[in-house]
């Protein structure tokens, strides 16, 4: 039977709608016979996660070349997570029609396919959607006008670009306290850089008040880190950026604070009393103390990090509520947050932070950081959704960034592409359009690191001091992974430094700072041309539906199509020169608005576009 029934979720011959359906939206399911074959019962089997499954009957419908199509339309009247697969009965034996037989199927529960069915009633586009992000550590990045040095404790470097204390006290510890002197008014006098690069949003991490350099550690959510700047500067930032097109959302933190907080405050650093040193602290009941007050839960087991209880109505209310923490910055412009580590926030935490932000800006963005399969998540022993049903308006994009490297490392296209089809198969189409496509960021190893030779590599003091013995290679790699982040569903989101070939091991090696004025020149160009790729094409990689053409023996070619226009890819990772089947139109290449020649080069990429759909740049005017 395998190879005689057609099935393919991402199809629209398939099924229609691709991708998730909306409550009570007509869903039609074919299943077409390859050969001439009348089984005498065809079913589709929908199980509502959690419950017993429904068989439906399918109908026959005999087309003109003799073969058979079996089709059904239903109706889903309750949002949430569903799994189908086909029973066929032919000559008194019944098959199973699902997701492990050999039909270029989907991953999903078992030999099941995945439905994700949500409530939202308008799934609007975002104003990232065929953008460019672009994620900046402030105090790694540059420093803007005089140098603040707040910190009594702080250990302020003198060296930019020197390598982070890494090595623990006598403690055991990493203090995470020395400091380069990044700023806001720093970020604010690179505006020029980044919209050239063709950024149009920055990401933050963490700006708010704490003891370490990296800022994940909250010690008060209302205010602007002192060795940053002001709300002021923070406002200032906005403002100037907005005039460029760019947007600015922050990183929040609230699965957890720092120990040394307002809030905890462990060693009496702050008025009042936290949770830590008084019981009858407002903020007691935040915490999850198990033997108080030295025995509570905590990130990682990290102890300077306590975990909150996001269920508490006062916390709750404290972030969420009218003069939170979400709505009072979100007053100053920004456009949007990111939710640090979303499998530790409620359901309903989520959803009230993701009203909060849009009650003061209805188009801002709400990103999680979540790093598996962002609609059927198992965390705990619950089932989790987070992109669907008033929740996140997408999720920081891992499973890409595993498989894109994966192709670039190994030349696995067909895993690549099964990969993006479940995620398009799995997630609400406004959240694929804002997937944040990420290769690397704080918590990474840089990409050029992870691409390249390093040698042999043991202790952190050999990580410290690693080098990429390779950058030619590597860089060539890196430009292959980069493409594929560009224009693979979703919005590229760059971790401050790839586009120049920063190297590093993870934390803190990772967190360097911004080589201004040195790095791989002519790797910045590359990333420059793929902005402006993007920019040119903003709506084709904002809402173009991912068609796969060719995703064989190292070949990831694929298109990016909307009703009007067309984009097609190729990355050439199979070890020789790679011809596209093209329907013999007249094409241009995007990167030079050439005509496009047709071949693309071992370890190389290609972006074209039919001539006639093609809007060519302006020539600039003659002096």
């Amino acid at each position: 039977m395998k190879k005689q029934v057609t099935f393919f979720p991402n199809c629209k011959k398939c099924k229609t709608p691709t991708g998730a359906a909306t409550v009570d939206e007509p869903i039609t399911l074919t299943l077409k016979f390859t050969r001439p074959q009348n089984p005498s019962d065809v079913y589709l089997v929908l199980t509502k996660d959690g419950e017993d499954p429904v068989r439906y009957a399918m109908n026959l419908v005999k087309d003109e070349d003799n073969e058979y199509t079996y089709t059904i339309t239903v109706k889903v009247t309750t949002a949430g997570l569903y799994f189908y697969h086909f029973d066929i009965t032919n000559e008194e034996q019944v098959y199973r029609v699902g997701s492990d037989v050999d039909l270029n199927a989907l991953l999903g529960k078992g030999g099941d396919w995945q439905l994700t069915v949500t409530s939202d009633d308008a799934q609007k586009p975002t104003a990232l959607d065929g953008g460019v992000m672009y994620e900046i550590m402030p105090d790694r990045f540059f420093i803007g006008g005089e140098r603040l040095k707040t910190k009594p404790y702080g250990v302020y470097r003198e060296d930019w670009g020197g390598i982070p204390e890494f090595r623990a006290d006598a403690d055991g510890k990493v203090r995470n306290e020395d400091f380069f002197g990044g700023n806001i008014k720093g970020i604010i006098k690179k505006l020029t850089y980044l919209k050239n690069l063709g950024v149009t949003c920055i990401c933050l991490t963490p700006i708010f008040e704490a003891h370490s350099n990296h800022k994940y550690d909250p010690g008060n959510y209302m205010r602007v880190d002192s060795d940053f700047g002001t709300a002021d500067d923070l406002k200032d930032l906005i403002k100037k950026a907005a005039k460029r097109g760019i947007s600015v959302i922050v990183d929040g933190v609230f699965s957890h604070t720092g120990d040394d907080s307002i809030y905890f405050n462990k060693y009496g650093n702050y008025d009042g009393a936290g949770a830590y040193r008084s019981v009858k602290s407002p903020y007691y009941s935040w915490y999850k103390f198990k033997n108080y007050p030295d025995e509570y839960e905590c990130r990682y087991n990290i102890d300077i990090m306590p975990d909150t209880d996001c269920d508490n109505a006062m916390f709750g209310e404290f972030v969420a509520g009218a003069e939170g923490v979400i709505r009072t910055w979100t007053r100053l412009g920004l456009g949007g947050w990111r939710l640090d580590v979303c499998e530790q926030l409620s359901d309903e935490f989520i959803a009230r932070c993701v009203a909060a932000a849009k009650k003061e800006n209805p188009d801002a963005v709400v990103y999680g950081e979540v790093f598996m399969d962002a609609s059927n998540m198992v965390v705990d022993g619950n089932r989790r959704c987070f992109v669907a049903n008033g929740k996140l308006d997408s999720v920081t994009n891992y499973p890409f960034k595993e498989d894109i490297l994966n192709f670039v490392r190994c030349g696995d296209s067909n895993r690549l592409n099964n990969t993006v089809g479940f995620v398009v198969n799995n997630y609400p189409a406004h959240a694929v359009n804002s997937l944040m496509n990420v290769l690397g960021n704080h918590d990474t190893a840089r990409l050029m690191t992870v691409l390249g030779d390093n040698g042999a590599i043991g202790c952190r003091e050999d990580k410290a001091y690693a080098e990429v013995k390779n950058k030619e290679q590597a860089a060539e790699l890196v430009k292959l992974a980069s493409a594929l982040q560009y224009t693979l569903p979703g919005v590229p989101c760059v971790y401050y430094g790839d586009e120049v070939g920063m190297e590093g091991f993870e934390d803190p090696f990772n967190r360097k700072c911004y080589p201004w004025g040195g790095g791989d020149k002519q790797l910045l160009r590359w990333y420059k041309k793929l902005g402006g790729i993007r920019k040119a094409e903003r709506e084709v990689f904002a809402r173009g539906r991912y068609k796969a053409i060719d995703t064989e023996s190292g070949v990831m070619y694929f298109a990016r199509k909307t009703e009007k226009e067309t984009v097609y890819v190729v990355v050439n990772n199979s070890g020789s020169d790679y011809t596209p089947a093209t329907d013999g139109k007249d094409y241009t290449d995007l990167f030079t608005y050439k005509p496009f020649g047709g071949t693309v080069k071992d370890k190389g990429v290609a972006i074209f576009k039919a001539t006639a759909e093609t809007v060519f740049p302006e020539k600039p005017a003659k002096k």
